[in-house]
C-alpha cells in the first residue's frame, strides 16, 4: 500500500512529531509493515515537476491511491474558492486537490486537529475560512461533505491531536494496511477508539494529588491543575499519560494542564488555556460523567482527609516530603 501525504494549512508540527517515533523509527515501521510513502512534502526528494506529475497521475487514476494523508487545515477563503492556499506551481488551491484525489483514496486520514477539525488555525475569527476534512468544528461537514465515504465505505478517520501522537498515527496506518479499522473502530467524531476511548486523566502522575484535591496554584507546582489552571484532562480522550511522547513527556507530567487538543473547537476555549473557569465556585471542568453535587461532596471529604505529605507536596516544584512507612521509617 502506498502512502500520500499532503501538507495544508498548519504548522507542520504533526509531521515533526510523527519523526518523534522510536524502536522502530516510523520510516522503518512503515517500511515493514509494506507502506510505502509516494509523497511526503518534508520527506521525499521529488520537487517540482516531478510532485505535479505525480498528482496528475493519481488524479486521473493512472497512479493507484491507498491512503491519501492530510496534515492542517483546508483554506476555503476567499468567498468559498481556497485561493487563499495554493499547491505551489499547480495553479490549484488545497482545496481543490482534495477533492480531486479523495476520491480516488482507498483511505483518507485526517492527520492532526487541524486537518480534523479545522484547530488552532481556525482560532480568532477565522479570517481564512479554515476548516477540518469532513467536519468544521464540531459540525459535520467540511472541505468534504458529511456523505463522504473512500472506497472501503469508512468516512474520513480523524487522527486529532495537536499535534497527533507519533503512534496514533502510525496505528491508524498499520491497521489500514491490515484492513482491521472499520467504523466500529471509530468515536463519534471519527477519532480511532485505540486511543480516543480512553482519558488523559489515565496514568497521570497527578493522581494523588487529584484524588484528595490538592491542587496546585502556578503551573511550577506538583499538585493537580484541575482546580485552578485549567487543566481538562478528565475530560479530553487520549492515551497521553499511558504512551508518552519518546517514552517519559505528556503535557501534564511537563506541569502544563492539558487543553483537550484532540477535540473539536479547542482553540476557542473562552478563557485562559491556565485558567479554570467555575460557576458557584465550582470547576467547570469536571469529570465528564460526575455529577456537580457528588464532586462537591467527594472534594470536601477529600481536603479534609489530605495527609500532610501530599498537601505540602501539592504547593512544591518538588518532592518536600517523601513517603514514610506507618513507623516513620
Amino acid at each position: 500500500m502506498n502512502i500520500l501525504w499532503l501538507q495544508s494549512a498548519g504548522c507542520g508540527g504533526c509531521t515533526m512529531s510523527l519523526l518523534c517515533a522510536e524502536d522502530p523509527n516510523v520510516l522503518d515501521l512503515l517500511s515493514d509493515a509494506g507502506l510505502t510513502m509516494l509523497w511526503h512534502p518534508a520527506l521525499s526528494v521529488e520537487t517540482g515537476a516531478e510532485v505535479r506529475a505525480l498528482l496528475a497521475g493519481v488524479e486521473r487514476g493512472e497512479i493507484p491511491l491507498d491512503i491519501l494523508c492530510v496534515e492542517g487545515s483546508i483554506v476555503t477563503g476567499p468567498k468559498g474558492t481556497g485561493r487563499y492556499h495554493m499547491l505551489s506551481g499547480t495553479g490549484r488551491s488545497m482545496l481543490d486537490w482534495l477533492r480531486a484525489l479523495a476520491p480516488r483514496a482507498r483511505h483518507v486520514v485526517a492527520v492532526g486537529s487541524c486537518a480534523a477539525y479545522g484547530g488552532m488555525t481556525a482560532a480568532g475569527g477565522n479570517p481564512a475560512g479554515a476548516i477540518g476534512l469532513q467536519y468544521d468544528g464540531q459540525h459535520e461537514g467540511g472541505a468534504l461533505p458529511g456523505s463522504f465515504r473512500d472506497r472501503t465505505g469508512l468516512p474520513v478517520i480523524n487522527v486529532a491531536g495537536c499535534p497527533t501522537h507519533p503512534a496514533w498515527v502510525t496505528e491508524t496506518l498499520l491497521m489500514l494496511a491490515e484492513g482491521v479499522l472499520d467504523e466500529s473502530g471509530l468515536d463519534h467524531l471519527r477519532r480511532p477508539r485505540f486511543y480516543a476511548d480512553h482519558l488523559v486523566h489515565h496514568g497521570c502522575t497527578k493522581n494523588e494529588f487529584y484524588e484528595y484535591k490538592a491542587s496546585a496554584r502556578s503551573l511550577s507546582e506538583m499538585g493537580c491543575m484541575m482546580e485552578h489552571l485549567g487543566c481538562v484532562g478528565t475530560q479530553a480522550v487520549g492515551d497521553c499519560n499511558i504512551r508518552p511522547w519518546n517514552g517519559e513527556g505528556s503535557c501534564t507530567r511537563g506541569n502544563y494542564p492539558c487543553i483537550a487538543c484532540t477535540s473539536p473547537e479547542f482553540e476557542e476555549p473562552r478563557h485562559a488555556f491556565t485558567e479554570t473557569p467555575t460557576i458557584a465556585g465550582i470547576p467547570v471542568g469536571l469529570p465528564t460523567d460526575m455529577p456537580k453535587a457528588w464532586f462537591m461532596a467527594l472534594a470536601s471529604l477529600s481536603k479534609a482527609a489530605t495527609p500532610k505529605r501530599i498537601d505540602v507536596n501539592a504547593h512544591s516544584d518538588r518532592i518536600e516530603i517523601a513517603p514514610r512507612r506507618k513507623d516513620g521509617k
